[in-house]
């Protein structure tokens, strides 16, 4: 058995552990046992990784060649020191973490391009495109998932890029700039394996953002977006809601309509407010589509012991237990000073990089890497005791191997015993660290 620690005082950082630790039929001594069960299952999993912003594509691409193949050869592959994210969100056009605010049909006033005409991903020539290109050499298989901030101005209610709505008459010639992304993105060697309708549909106040609410997500979903994927024979799922966890009434009315849902893969979530167990009754409600969590961010303000200790507790284990068959935090790098960012975007935001004369790993580096080098995709969650002060979760991955994330909640290290099937195995975990099994 292989045993990976992180520490809250990071003198371990997803440091493999030289101790030995082999399942024995003997029975150890008795204490808190954490039972493994492969027998029952749970939902598989697509992976776990970040949001590649706009802006942390510029960083990326602003390394020197042979230290940039490094950095993403560490990021995106298991094999080695690679921690292999496995999962991707990207925004469509930019998100709040650009260096500037853009569309893919940005007009002057008074302009609109019903037929899409001057559709055009150059905006993403430069750094974007490039660096999903090098990701895709690296693991050919990673899941993308696209999110727009806003519709193109010209679109909206109020002709601007931040809040507004989408006004009804452009329903179509949304539905078509989501086919053109998309089939643009694939002429480039890029799959987009899914989108989200909107990212924070309600939240207006970022910039750039859009407010779309439940019922007009219905209508775009069914009469414009559903039909207009179908029509151009685009697999890529659909995927709606994509905000906090308090409002589930939100995809749930969606899901409620038919028409909508039979285009519908599934639900996204946030955790900026709610608690990550509404995914479940979601879940319950319509366990045929699938839960998604596409965003947290970790800040600069925060602590790496109380950021590691909320994210792992919440997001790996919390959400995972909860049905979501993946977990991306936000944003993957930025800068010493927090950039770049849109003029009113996100001033805080700590990259799970920050890239500047050196790179530095944050928090959300380790807190991704404890589950996304092993959990690899098409992996399953399986059962696992459900224990206050030792959190944990537990997944079969497609190797045949067997995961089992834990956190010790305590203040104090804590000494526990795994079991699978007739075999156990004791284990210490100092207090505060999160740890990943593998046998």
């Amino acid at each position: 058995m292989a045993l990976y620690v992180t520490t809250p005082d990071q003198s371990q950082l997803f440091l493999k552990q030289n101790s030995s630790l082999v399942f024995s039929t003997t029975a150890t001594s008795s204490g808190t046992v954490i039972d493994v069960d492969t027998t029952q299952t749970f939902q598989g999993i697509d992976g776990f990784g970040f949001t590649l912003t706009g802006g942390s594509a510029i960083l990326l691409n602003q390394l020197k060649s042979a230290d940039r193949t490094a950095l993403l050869q560490e990021l995106f592959s298991p094999e080695g020191n690679g921690i292999g994210i496995s999962y991707l969100r990207i925004s469509i056009g930019a998100s709040d973490l650009s260096d500037r605010v853009f569309t893919y049909n940005d007009l002057t006033t008074g302009q609109t391009d019903l037929t899409m005409a001057k559709f055009s991903l150059d905006p993403e020539r430069a750094d974007l495109i490039p660096i999903l290109k090098q990701i895709l050499t690296i693991n050919p298989d990673i899941k993308i998932l696209g999110s727009p901030w806003t519709p193109p101005s010209w679109m909206k209610t109020n002709g601007n890029s931040k809040g507004g709505s989408l006004k009804p008459d452009y329903y179509d010639a949304y539905a078509l700039y989501f086919v053109k992304y998309i089939q643009g993105m694939k002429a480039e060697g890029i799959p987009i394996d899914a989108i989200t309708v909107q990212n924070e549909p309600l939240n207006p106040y970022n910039n750039p953002s859009l407010l779309m609410q439940a019922d007009e997500q219905t209508v775009f979903i069914k009469k414009n977006l559903g039909p207009a994927f179908q029509k151009a024979g685009i697999t890529t799922k659909i995927i709606l809601y994509d905000h906090n966890a308090d409002r589930t009434d939100y995809p749930l009315a969606i899901l409620a309509d038919a028409d909508a849902r039979k285009y519908v893969d599934g639900s996204a979530f946030h955790l900026y407010s709610g608690r990550i167990d509404a995914l479940t009754p979601v879940h319950n409600q319509y366990p045929d589509k699938h839960v998604y969590f596409t965003e947290q961010w970790t800040g600069s303000k925060g602590s790496f012991s109380g950021d590691l200790a909320w994210h792992v507790k919440n997001l790996l284990i919390g959400a995972t237990r909860n049905w979501s068959r993946n977990v991306l935090e936000w944003n993957l790098a930025s800068d010493p000073a927090l950039n770049p960012h849109t003029d009113g975007g996100c001033t805080e935001c700590l990259g799970a990089l920050t890239i500047g004369a050196s790179v530095t790993r944050n928090v959300s580096y380790y807190i991704i890497a404890h589950a996304a080098k092993f959990v690899r995709p098409g992996s399953v969650r399986i059962a696992s005791s459900n224990l206050t002060g030792l959190s944990n979760v537990a997944f079969k991955a497609p190797n045949g191997n067997k995961v089992l994330l834990v956190q010790n909640e305590n203040g104090s290290s804590q000494t526990f015993t795994i079991k699978f099937g007739s075999k156990t195995v004791q284990t210490t975990l100092p207090a505060g660290a999160v740890g990943t099994y593998v046998w």
